[in-house]
């Protein structure tokens, strides 16, 4: 997995790409801790996220609690259905 990240001044846009799941989101988690306090507002952008697992999810969890706002951008078909099984697409903010 890959993971983008363009900050600018208390926001910030992370892209990961590829699987996020057991052995990678670790990796988010790293990137999320790297940012600083000065950062207060992030964008998911999961336009290249091919696949999202329950550790995934915690970590996208851990996110939303981290920071002030969270925002989750392209999110595919298949990913969208997870959030809509899971609940979650009712307590974050997907658009």
């Amino acid at each position: 997995m890959t993971i983008e990240k363009i900050i600018n001044g208390d926001s910030a846009v992370i892209r990961p790409e590829g699987w996020l799941d057991t052995q990678t989101s670790p990796e988010l988690g790293k990137v999320m801790d790297e940012l600083g306090s000065d950062v207060k507002n992030i964008e998911l952008d999961f336009a290249k996220l091919e696949y999202i697992s329950s550790s995934g999810l915690r970590q996208v969890v851990a996110i939303n609690k981290k920071f002030e706002s969270l925002v989750i951008t392209n999110v595919s078909p298949e990913i969208m259905d997870i959030f809509n099984m899971t609940g979650f697409s009712k307590r974050l903010n997907i658009k």
